[in-house]
């Protein structure tokens, strides 16, 4: 995935909604199996936020693990990957969470 793009399309996001503000922390959830690298968001953050409300903000990220569903025998388990077997054997394996990728909250500064 382009990262560059991501953390641009959160930056303008940020920017619409907090237009008049200085923001000082952006909170973004980066689910592990969502194809995003946390940490080239976290790299590029810095420079594409300049010249918005979003310059020095701060950038937090959590990265929710995947959560997976067995079809077969209902079997719910934790996992980074997206090539997985359950104990029981199947493959048949429903992603239920790990793919997220929002901006959860955006904390102004005082003094915008």
């Amino acid at each position: 995935m382009d990262e560059m793009a991501v953390t641009q399309s959160v930056v303008d996001a940020v920017a619409d909604r907090v237009p008049d503000g200085r923001v000082a922390v952006v909170h973004l959830e980066v689910g592990r199996l969502s194809g995003v690298l946390a940490d080239a968001v976290a790299f590029c953050f810095d420079v594409l936020a300049q010249g918005t409300p979003a310059e020095g903000a701060a950038l937090e990220i959590s990265q929710p693990p995947g959560v997976y569903r067995c079809r077969a025998c209902g079997t719910r388990m934790e996992g980074d990957d997206l090539l997985r077997l359950c104990a029981c054997g199947s493959a048949e394996l429903e992603v239920v969470s790990g793919t997220e990728l929002r901006v959860t909250s955006v904390e102004v500064r005082e003094d915008a």
